[in-house]
This record gives C-alpha cells, structure tokens and sequence, in this order.
C-alpha cells in the first residue's frame, strides 16, 4: 500500500482477490502509512476503495 496523507488524499492499496491481486485507488479520512494492513469498508466505481486502518483482534505476540 503506499501512504495516505490524510483526507481528501489518494493512495493505493493492492487486495488479494481469486488467488491473486488487483490494484485499487484508496482513500481514507486519516492518515494511514505505507505497507500498513487495511480493512475496505466501500468500493465505488472506477476501482476506488474507501478504507481504514486494520486493528487485529488478537494482538501478535510477537510485538
């Protein structure tokens, strides 16, 4: 994924879909930094995902 900067600003996020992966335009309301994890909560036309920052359930226990 590269940045998002803040709102109103575009990155791009690559989702895993059928086995491989397709490239989507993503927009978010907060800044969310490059090669961070992200759950798309909305696709709108012409491939653009809204999306938020993931925070998993569990936390690793590796951190």
């Amino acid at each position: 994924m590269s940045p998002i900067r803040g709102a109103g600003t575009l990155g791009e996020v690559l989702v895993a879909i059928r086995g491989g992966t397709e490239l989507y335009i993503a927009r978010a309301t907060e800044p969310i930094e490059a090669g961070a994890t992200v759950l798309i909560i909305a696709v709108d036309s012409g491939r653009i995902a809204d999306v938020v920052a993931w925070v998993p359930l569990v936390p690793d226990p590796l951190d």
